[in-house]
């Protein structure tokens, strides 16, 4: 682990004040978790430092963290639920953050992270209260607006278990967290299995991207399909998909093939954004070449708007 601790030129430079100094009121934490979460530890530090990883580990620098002083908190949960993803559960946290002014400093998955040595380079609670599987586990470092608070999050998984740590550090005094239940995510039946769908047929409609007539922009929340999709490239780098944009019969083809190609990019780029190598993941459109359904009815041509993603040999 390379440790840095900051100088004023070096907080200046990462945007984060001196915490212990700042008394200024702050507003209370909210993090958004699945229904059910327990949490299973909280332990608070009044004068105590923390190295809060920026960067994911290196042969050469092992883990680069930032080491701050403050009011150092640690608290885990724990979520039961078969099916919850670590990024079911990471994602709207880091929507709720954001919506709170935090600025996301760094993050990662897994192998991107740096695997092994990174789990072992950063502060991780003891289990039974946090355990992190190597392959599948997200993290993420953030700093508040006004730059008096930063936090290290990490999110694993055992089995049908996820498992939340948040090291938070800032002033004294400053509110608990609050803790809010994280909307259900409707999940098609389609979708149940993407990754054994892609593994068993070699190719699977993510049947949960909604896009409208004549759109390629994907929603600004979470989606399901994709982050199993991102799951699956980071844990088997030797696989590579592309992604193939289809739409219904409306226009020209030239017009649908370029649009169709815009919505398999956009798809692209939402799993390259969680953390998958750019060169795992290629993108292509055909246009309505391919309908799965007749584009003489409305359904039809809903079911017709799609990306599907392929297995394709790694180059």
């Amino acid at each position: 682990m390379t440790s840095i601790t900051l100088s004023r030129a070096d907080r200046a430079a990462l945007g984060l004040a001196a915490l212990l100094a700042v008394s200024s009121p702050v507003a209370a934490l909210e993090l958004a978790l699945p229904i059910g979460a327990r949490e299973t530890v909280s332990r608070v530090t009044a004068a105590g430092s923390y190295d809060l990883p920026i960067a994911p580990w290196t042969e050469s620098k092992g883990v680069p963290v930032a080491t701050l002083e403050g009011e150092v908190r640690r608290t885990a949960w724990r979520v039961s639920g078969a099916g919850i993803t670590t990024g079911q559960v990471m994602l709207p946290i880091r929507d709720q953050l954001e919506e709170d002014g935090f600025e996301i400093i760094f993050e990662c998955i897994a192998r991107n992270c740096g695997g092994f040595d990174f789990r072992f380079g950063i502060d991780v609670l003891q289990a039974p209260n946090m355990y992190v599987d190597l392959t599948d586990y997200r993290f993420l470092s953030a700093k508040s607006a006004d730059a008096t608070q930063a936090l290290g999050l990490l999110v694993s998984r055992d089995g049908g278990t996820v498992f939340v740590q948040l090291i938070e550090v800032g002033p004294p005094g400053r509110p608990a967290i609050s803790v809010t239940d994280a909307p259900a995510m409707a999940i098609p039946e389609e979708v149940g299995d993407v990754v054994a769908q892609l593994e068993r047929a070699g190719h699977v409609v993510l049947a949960d991207l909604d896009f409208a007539s004549g759109a390629a922009a994907l929603g600004g929340g979470p989606v399901q399909s994709l982050d199993a999709v991102a799951s699956y490239l980071v844990s088997n780098p030797e696989r590579q998909i592309t992604f193939v944009g289809h739409t219904d019969a409306t226009g020209s083809l030239e017009a649908n093939v370029a649009l169709s190609r815009k919505r398999a990019q956009a798809v692209r780029a939402y799993v390259v954004s969680r953390g998958v190598a750019p060169t795992q993941v290629l993108s292509d459109g055909v246009g309505y070449l391919s309908p799965r359904a007749t584009n003489l009815t409305v359904a039809g041509r809903e079911a017709n708007r799609r990306v599907e993603a392929v297995l394709t040999p790694a180059e």
